[in-house]
């Protein structure tokens, strides 16, 4: 059984902590710095003219907030809404995006160590966003630098001069 993890004293020796989501086989992590909230999904109201992974959006107590598909997003299967899909409720940029995943696992610390370059590939992933892969044990993680990915271009969520 995997263990969530507090503050330790590797905090403070360059390890970081990173909530890990589900998208389909597929585990990724976060900066847990980026997280508001999670919330379980919610229809948002559709928005007429955007992207198909933009999914609507939600008012979350007076705040519009974009909910962004991340499996379309990331041109997975589609996505099939259950009692375990959440919405990672973020703040970036002074602005709250939400993030529809299939499941939040747990919060993980991470040593420098414990982080490898992510390859090189051609995928409808903009490599830039990618941190690195994360090994735990037996477990693979692909760290998002979530921030890069909502601010670009395609997103259009996310101004830069914010």
């Amino acid at each position: 059984m995997n263990e969530v993890v507090g503050e330790t004293k590797t905090a403070a020796l360059g390890a970081r902590e990173y909530l890990t989501f589900r998208l389909g086989q597929e585990e990724y992590g976060i900066d847990i710095l980026k997280v508001q909230e999670i919330r379980g999904y919610e229809k948002p109201t559709r928005i007429a003219n955007v992207p198909e992974f933009i999914r609507g959006v939600v008012n979350l107590r007076g705040t519009i907030v974009p909910i962004v598909d991340m499996r379309l997003k990331f041109n997975c299967e589609k996505a099939e809404y259950n009692g375990f899909t959440v919405v990672i409720i973020l703040n970036l940029y002074n602005r709250v995006v939400g993030i529809v995943v299939d499941s939040v696992s747990d919060v993980m610390e991470l040593t420098s160590e414990q982080v490898r370059p992510a390859p090189d590939l051609d995928a409808s992933l903009d490599s830039s966003a990618v941190l690195g892969l994360g090994s735990v044990n037996e477990r693979m993680l692909i760290l998002l630098d979530i921030e890069k990915l909502m601010a670009s271009v395609d997103m259009g969520l996310v101004s830069l001069s914010a």
